[in-house]
């Protein structure tokens, strides 16, 4: 008899389940013995777009990538267009080119659905976790369908979020949130003022060391790939009342609403009412889903097809992440590229 192909062997070690625990966010890639994802993935490249617009999320496990370098073969099978975190919002440490931590935010306070980079004009098509090292407790990732997030909004809400967007309004404070050096990467005012000129970004300097920017963003967008409408934004996320009730109010109470780090209107600078702030979690808290995480799991997410969060953990967690495939935003037209 003759001996298997190599590629032939690879194939049988690879199962792939669009369905499991349930559901179909995430869809699984299970490996088993030797199995190695860097090769599967360059031979499957179509089944992974598949699964990944399908469900929204694609977890490759038992593929043991648990460093930086193995994560960043990965990515370089799974894409040509691996992304530099620009116009940053969070804390992250660049572990080698194009793979960071995971958002440097403290164990025991949950970080809320988002769609990453969706207040930018040139977001991600794709972010990719790594896991390291699960927590001991918590520390899921859970993720939401940004479709049926959609589907689920009351029609009045709708209406009014695709007529006006989203404005975002920053504060870079000193002590209290990134400093427009970290979120910029520079440590030039008038680097800061050039990329906010090209990029439809307003932008004022308050004081000395204080920056205030705000930007008007879609909080609908089609998928490039598949023609979805989808909700796509940080309406919920960079609202004040996101933050934990004595969180929020205290922080309004220190700085006043014009200073929060983070806020968000509608895009002619009305308030968000709080209904409305309530009927975007009822709609997220309805579509989350999540998994635990093992040591060497890799997590694709389709970025404008599902939005992900973090929970709070015990123990020394560890993901990895890194973006993919960018896609922009004409400021002049409005229309994606």
């Amino acid at each position: 008899m003759t001996a298997p192909s190599r590629r032939s062997a690879r194939k049988t070690m690879v199962t792939v389940a669009p369905e499991w625990q349930g559901g179909t966010l995430p869809a699984l890639v299970r490996g088993t013995g030797a199995a190695d994802l860097v090769s599967w993935l360059s031979d499957h490249g179509q089944t992974v777009t598949r699964l990944a617009r399908d469900s929204g999320a694609v977890l490759f496990r038992g593929f043991g990538i648990d460093s930086p370098d193995a994560f960043r073969s990965v990515m370089a099978a799974l894409s040509d267009d691996v992304l530099d975190y620009g116009e940053r919002s969070s804390p992250r440490q660049e572990i080698t080119q194009g793979v960071y931590t995971s958002t440097d935010h403290p164990a025991d306070q949950h970080i809320a659905l988002h769609n990453e980079q969706s207040y930018t004009l040139d977001w991600p098509l794709r972010i990719v976790f790594c896991c390291q090292r699960p927590a001991t407790t918590g520390g899921r990732t859970p993720l939401a369908d940004s479709r049926r997030v959609l589907a689920r909004l009351d029609a009045a809400t709708v209406a009014r979020f695709r007529e006006l967007g989203v404005r975002y309004v920053r504060n870079y404070l000193p002590g209290i949130s990134l400093s427009w050096q970290e979120a910029f990467q520079t440590s030039s005012r008038a680097e800061v003022e050039s990329y906010c000129a090209r990029h439809d970004i307003s932008c004022a300097w308050v004081g000395d060391e204080q920056l205030r920017t705000w930007q008007v963003r879609p909080a609908i967008r089609r998928h490039p790939g598949t023609g979805e409408e989808t909700w796509f934004n940080h309406a919920l996320f960079f609202n004040n009342a996101t933050l934990a009730g004595e969180v929020g109010e205290g922080l309004l109470a220190a700085v006043g609403e014009d200073n929060l780090p983070y806020h968000t209107y509608f895009g002619d600078g009305s308030p968000i009412p709080a209904e409305t702030i309530a009927g975007l979690r009822a709609a997220y808290r309805a579509e989350t889903v999540g998994f635990d995480w093992e040591q060497g799991d890799v997590l694709l997410v389709e970025n404008m097809l599902a939005a992900h969060a973090r929970e709070p953990f015990e123990g020394p967690r560890r993901i990895l992440t890194a973006m993919a495939d960018r896609w922009s935003q004409a400021p002049e037209t409005g229309a994606d590229r």
